[in-house]
């Protein structure tokens, strides 16, 4: 059964659930579940799709970046305290399965430089991209806090 909601409707149930959740305090992270219906869309014939959203706020702040860079791009995300990696500890890698795993573990996502991007897939094989965090493409006239701020706020969704 489905029925719209108007937009104060809304905007009225979130700021009641915000205001409770200042007078009562839990010791755990509250979340909201929103479901959206889709018009026009046969599940029997259009079988998956897949898309991302950008926010305009960040909705995960721990959200963990991590620069898989040339010289350059180890030394900006370096000034800005990111966590990063050179050509040289990717090999190190060595196409370990534990070891990538264990790098996507340990990271929500990961931006590449224009000239990494491409033998990433050789460095490490298909580990990130099993994992679903195939890096996001960094060039060099792109503002580095800007674009790691695009990814934290930028979600993706899927339908198998």
């Amino acid at each position: 059964m489905t029925s719209k909601v108007s937009r104060d409707t809304l905007y009225e149930c979130i700021s009641a659930v915000l205001k409770n959740s200042k007078v009562k305090r839990r010791r755990f992270r509250e979340s909201v579940e929103l479901q959206i219906g889709l018009k026009n869309y046969d599940p029997q014939k259009d079988k998956r799709f897949s898309g991302t959203v950008k926010l305009r706020s960040i909705p995960k702040p721990r959200f963990r970046i991590c620069i898989l860079g040339d010289q350059q791009h180890c030394d900006e995300a370096s000034a800005n305290n990111l966590p990063f990696m050179d050509v040289d500890a990717l090999k190190k890698l060595n196409k370990n399965k534990k070891l990538v795993k264990k790098l996507s573990k340990k990271y929500d996502a990961f931006l590449a430089s224009e000239s990494l991007i491409k033998q990433i897939p050789r460095l490490l094989g298909p580990g990130l991209n099993k994992a679903g965090k195939f890096p996001t493409l960094l060039t060099h006239n792109e503002n580095m806090i800007s674009k790691v701020d695009e990814v934290k706020a930028t979600i993706k969704f899927q339908m198998k």
